[in-house]
């Protein structure tokens, strides 16, 4: 049996994600959110605490979904699944994204160097196709965690990799793609979810909404940017 072909919008801006899941063959639209980052989590913290790092990667990665998922029109693709996601490194209980400047991600690989951390990445799922009543046709959320162990790097090291602009673009400012690959030793998990989606666990996700992997890996939409 064919399944249906489902476009797949990917609420995120990362080049990372987006190549991820074309290697996988998966074409998607592309359409960044507007959440403030900051701005959402200081007011879930007003809430409810100070929340572990996983929560907080699930948070952030729920609000782009949604933010996206308010935003399209009846113009935009119908019948689609919104993918949001977002990605923070656990080191010693505590949460970082993407470092502000050069100097703060000098100082993270000071503190990562020869060490261990935990890289969760959100994944929140909107199946966005219309029901009878004209709502969604079902939300599922999880969020997967990868140990990553870093090189113990010198000063020289750190002061180059910061030089090249990298680590100032990407959660916990270092990649598994990239520049950053020669600073991790190893890593115990599933690697593209270091990469910022984890690929078994989206299959996983839409397994929960009763679809198979195939139905995207059917889709060939060019990707946009909105």
């Amino acid at each position: 049996m064919t399944a249906p072909t489902i476009a797949l919008v990917l609420a995120s801006a990362s080049p990372a994600r987006l190549a991820t899941l074309r290697a996988a063959g998966v074409e998607p639209l592309v359409q960044v959110s507007r959440v403030d980052e900051h701005a959402t989590l200081a007011a879930a913290e007003a809430v409810h605490g100070s929340l572990p790092p996983a929560d907080v990667a699930l948070l952030l990665a729920r609000a782009k979904a949604e933010d996206v998922v308010h935003a399209r029109t009846d113009a935009d693709e119908p019948g689609s699944l919104v993918l949001g996601c977002d990605s923070v490194l656990e080191l010693d209980g505590e949460v970082h994204g993407k470092p502000a400047d050069a100097a703060e991600a000098t100082s993270r690989w000071q503190q990562m160097r020869g060490r261990s951390g935990v890289l969760h990445t959100g994944h929140w799922l909107v199946d966005d196709r219309d029901t009878d009543d004209g709502g969604t046709q079902g939300v599922v959320g999880v969020t997967a965690s990868t140990t990553v162990h870093f090189a113990d790097l010198d000063d020289a090291e750190i002061e180059a990799y910061v030089a090249t602009g990298e680590p100032l673009h990407v959660a916990g400012a270092f990649t598994l793609d990239g520049l950053g690959a020669p600073y991790v030793r190893a890593i115990e998990g599933d690697p593209s979810n270091v990469v910022g989606v984890s690929l078994p666990v989206l299959r996983e996700l839409l397994a929960e909404l009763h679809l198979p992997w195939r139905a995207l890996r059917a889709s060939a939409h060019p990707a946009k940017t909105d």
